[in-house]
């Protein structure tokens, strides 16, 4: 299946582009857009997570669930959303840790595609939602693809940062050679349990320390 993305992601993940329960997928929003359901992401940014971060940029791994799914929000990049969309609560709370690790300001836009370019895999484990319906195409086999894009990382790089937050992204820990890479893990930000263990976790200054001592740049995490 000829998969409009990113050429060395292309590379890496052509044989899961291959499997029937691809085709699946592709047949599943297919077959809902025919039906005048509303997806987001558009479909041309479905993949814009890896078109942002190629496979050799990677440094560092945030995994969210699925995209959101208000009108305007959801860019293919976990956690965050379209210049001029409000921010949702979970991400205002990252931008409040942010703030507090690093000093930085609190951005003024909660696009993080700067973030992405930086060398930061922006990947939700589902990559498409129906309009109003979280979590509705959970089972069409978006993480059997997700899981292996976190295989194809753990066996084909050394070093990465993986941060999982929240239980969701902590289940996929199984999936990550902890010999080869560094795994930080807290509460998600979310406003029901932000206060449980992630405010505090400074995890964008313990992953600039990691980089650091593999000789690698540091991610400038900076919106403004």
């Amino acid at each position: 299946m000829d998969v409009q993305i990113e050429h060395s992601w292309k590379t890496v993940l052509q044989e899961e582009f291959e499997q029937p329960y691809f085709s699946a997928i592709v047949q599943t929003l297919k077959q809902e857009k025919a039906q005048k359901e509303t997806i987001y992401p558009p479909g041309k940014m479905i993949f814009n997570a890896f078109d942002k971060t190629p496979f050799e940029g990677v440094k560092c791994v945030i995994l969210g669930q699925d995209p959101y799914h208000g009108p305007g929000q959801a860019h293919g990049l976990c956690f965050s959303v379209n210049d001029g969309v409000k921010p949702p609560p979970s991400l205002v709370n990252i931008f409040k840790e942010l703030q507090d690790d690093l000093g930085l300001p609190i951005p003024h836009s909660g696009n993080l595609g700067k973030w992405a370019d930086n060398g930061v895999l922006l990947l939700n484990a589902i990559l498409t939602v129906r309009a109003h319906q979280p979590a509705s195409h959970s089972k069409i086999g978006w993480e059997q693809f997700t899981d292996a894009v976190i295989r194809k990382i753990s066996e084909r790089k050394t070093g990465v940062i993986f941060l999982l937050w929240g239980n969701f992204a902590r289940n996929k820990k199984y999936l990550i050679d902890m010999d080869k890479h560094f795994v930080l893990e807290a509460a998600h930000p979310s406003p029901f349990s932000a206060s449980n263990g992630f405010f505090g976790c400074r995890h964008f200054s313990k992953t600039n320390e990691l980089l650091k001592k593999q000789n690698k740049l540091p991610i400038d995490w900076s919106l403004e």
